[in-house]
């Protein structure tokens, strides 16, 4: 490590202060503080000494997605096969898979560092670790046949428009993946939705479609799939949001490393089971229903985005509630709106994307109002005790 260490001193003294290639400083201190911690200290204002940087928040975050990656690529390459009639090996689908999703994976951190980089340089400030969640995110919820220039596009507006815009990294108050994505589905709708999109190649077979099962329950289709399947994710998706088994490995990661909050997660869950068992209650209540507001309540949880959503979207520390009490009802609003836009708006059978960027903007509101609850409280205690006092 420490020839290493000496080499990047080497390359970093022509971009020192003073030097011709300062201005490109940000660029090559990115490089250095990506492979060492940074061996800079605060010199003023309040700070804590601890071991939990950025970098080490996002590279738990990339870890916690590993297993929803790798299954998506695996299953990627299955649904090719299985529409193909053929039952291939793991190693055949894994590696399937891994061709049409690595080059997606390649295509947003090119595009979305190199904006990064350019605006680091062209404002004068370290380059942040932000992107390294953000540039494997946005391939996860794509398509897995969605052209890699409708990735780039969607990576360039969700980098300028949804970060940069606003100042940077942890000034956003949309996430940055879903921003990607509603950009997609808004702009390319032909590529976002319908039947021929979620398996590769699926336009190649006229015999088989790769409806997923959210498209089928809006069309009021029988769906083929039992709950233990939709649960291990081997159904047609977005490449890593079909396992919730993946993701609950993930969300456990998160959780007991505390980069995510819990509370976000769990009152998401309660608050979609909660509209779904109401809407599965509507036919009890003389109301007719569809595909949507009949299916169980608790295959709503594993199907879809909204396990991938509640827990790496959702908890997003930029764009999220930050107090306690807020996330409560930050994610509980979430469960609900998701099940609640997927089930009665029939353009759209999937909803937590919308949902999660709706309670984005409304997240320092939240916030604002238990903060400004709080110091009712408090005051009204205060008083109180001043009167018992007297």
């Amino acid at each position: 490590m420490n020839w290493i260490r000496q080499k990047i001193d080497q390359i970093k003294e022509p971009f020192e202060p003073g030097n011709k290639l300062e201005k490109y400083r940000p660029a090559i201190n990115a490089l250095d503080t990506f492979l060492f911690v940074p061996d800079h200290t605060t010199k003023k204002g309040a700070h804590i000494r601890d071991a939990v940087d950025l970098k080490r928040t996002m590279i738990t975050v990339v870890l916690a997605l590993i297993p929803a990656l790798i299954f998506g690529m695996w299953n990627g390459g299955y649904q090719h096969y299985v529409q193909l009639g053929v039952e291939p090996t793991f190693l055949e689908a894994f590696l399937h898979g891994a061709y049409k999703i690595v080059p997606m994976i390649v295509v947003s951190y090119a595009v979305g560092l190199g904006l990064e980089f350019a605006f680091a340089i062209m404002r004068g400030h370290e380059v942040n670790e932000g992107y390294l969640v953000t540039g494997l995110l946005i391939p996860m919820i794509m398509p897995i046949d969605i052209p890699l220039w409708m990735v780039a596009l969607s990576v360039i507006f969700a980098v300028l428009i949804g970060k940069e815009a606003f100042g940077g990294t942890g000034m956003n108050i949309l996430n940055p993946a879903l921003t990607a994505r509603a950009f997609a589905f808004f702009a390319y709708p032909t590529y976002m939705s319908g039947n021929k999109i979620w398996v590769s190649e699926a336009s190649t077979v006229d015999t088989i479609s790769g409806e997923t099962i959210l498209g089928s329950l809006a069309a009021n289709k029988e769906v083929g799939y039992n709950t233990a399947e939709m649960f291990t994710g081997v159904i047609p998706g977005s490449i890593a949001e079909t396992s919730t088994l993946c993701i609950a490995v993930g969300a456990l990661l998160l959780v007991l490393t505390k980069v995510g909050s819990w509370r976000i997660i769990l009152s998401g869950i309660l608050g979609a089971a909660a509209m779904g068992l109401l809407l599965n209650a509507l036919p009890s209540m003389g109301v007719e229903g569809n595909g949507l507001t009949n299916f169980p309540w608790y295959n709503h949880l594993v199907v879809g985005g909204f396990a991938f959503g509640i827990v790496f979207m959702a908890t997003d520390p930029v764009s999220a509630a930050q107090t306690m009490k807020g996330k409560w009802i930050y994610g509980a609003l979430i469960g609900l709106t998701a099940i609640l836009i997927r089930t009665l708006n029939p353009a759209y059978p999937e909803g937590i994307m919308l949902s999660i960027l709706l309670l984005n903007v409304f997240a320092p509101t939240i916030d604002h109002y238990v903060i400004e609850g709080n110091i009712k409280k408090r005051k009204k205690r205060l008083e109180t005790k001043s009167v018992k006092t007297a």
